[in-house]
C-alpha cells in the first residue's frame, strides 16, 4: 500500500510498500534534496500536484553491450560534431548530422519533452522548474543535438553516482532525440556509469536495445551504483 509522505526527508522501501502498478508514495515535494534521495531510493516522481512516486517492477534499463542502433541512425552519428563548452553552433547544417553539445539547453530540452503531443506527458510547469533546480545543483544534465543554429533534439535525465535516470527526450529533426541518446550513452558508458534507467519500456526504446529488470535486481544494482567513483561531468 503506498504511503503518505510527511515533512520527514525519506522514502519506505519500495520492495514492501509498492502497489501492483509500481505506486510508492503520495506527497511530500520536489526539491532537490528529495529528488536524490528519491533516485537513490530507486524511485522517481510522475505527477506534481499531489505529488507520486513510483517504482515499477519491472524496471527498463539500457544495457551497453545489448544496444541496438539502426544504420541509419548510425550514419546520422558518424555525421555528427561534439561541439566544445565555447564553440558556436553556427549557422551551417552538419550534412545529415548534428552539432552535439552537453548541458549546453538544459531548460530548452526540457521544455521541448513537455511540448511533446504524447497521452501521459507528466512534465508540467513544476516538473520543468525542479529539474532546473536539480541541473543548476548539478545533477541533472542534457545532450543537444542542433542543426544550422537551431535547437533539433534532446535528452535529460539525472546523474547519481553512477546511476543515470534518462527522463525524457524530443525531436524537431529526423534522428535527433535518437542521436542524442546516442551521444549521452557513449559518455555513460566511457565514465563507467553502471546502470541506465529508463523507467519504463515503450516501443521506440525497446527497439534500440532496452530491456526489462526486476524491482529487486534493479535495487541491487542501484546499491553498488551510487557507490562507484563516477561523475558525468568533470575528469
Amino acid at each position: 500500500m503506498a504511503v503518505l509522505l510527511t515533512d520527514r526527508l525519506e522514502f519506505p522501501n519500495p520492495c514492501h510498500v509498492a502497489t501492483p502498478d509500481g505506486l510508492v508514495a503520495v506527497g511530500g515535494d520536489l526539491s532537490v534534496e528529495r529528488l536524490m534521495l528519491a533516485y537513490q531510493s530507486g524511485i522517481f516522481p510522475w505527477s506534481a500536484q499531489p505529488v507520486t512516486w513510483w517504482s515499477p517492477d519491472p524496471r527498463a534499463v539500457f544495457e551497453f553491450d545489448r544496444l541496438h542502433f539502426p544504420r541509419t541512425l548510425q550514419r546520422t552519428v558518424k555525421q555528427s560534431v561534439i561541439l566544445e563548452e565555447n564553440e558556436p553552433l553556427g549557422e551551417a547544417a552538419f550534412g545529415a548530422g548534428f552539432g552535439v553539445t552537453f548541458n549546453r539547453a538544459f531548460r530548452q530540452v526540457i521544455e521541448g519533452c513537455a511540448t511533446r503531443r504524447t497521452e501521459g506527458n507528466w512534465i508540467s510547469l513544476p516538473f520543468i522548474e525542479a529539474y532546473t533546480r536539480l541541473h543548476e545543483a548539478g545533477h541533472a544534465h542534457s545532450v543537444e543535438c542542433w542543426r544550422a543554429g537551431e535547437l533539433a533534439g534532446g535528452v535529460y535525465g539525472v546523474a547519481v553516482v553512477g546511476l543515470f535516470a534518462a527522463e525524457s527526450m524530443f525531436y524537431r529533426a529526423s534522428n535527433a532525440s535518437k542521436t542524442a541518446l546516442w551521444f549521452l550513452l557513449l559518455r555513460l558508458r566511457e565514465r563507467g556509469f553502471a546502470l541506465v534507467d529508463i523507467q519504463m519500456l515503450t516501443e521506440t526504446t525497446r527497439r534500440l536495445g532496452a530491456t526489462p529488470l526486476s524491482r529487486k535486481a534493479y535495487i541491487q544494482r542501484l546499491e553498488h551504483a551510487v557507490n562507484l567513483p563516477v561523475t558525468f561531468v568533470g575528469k
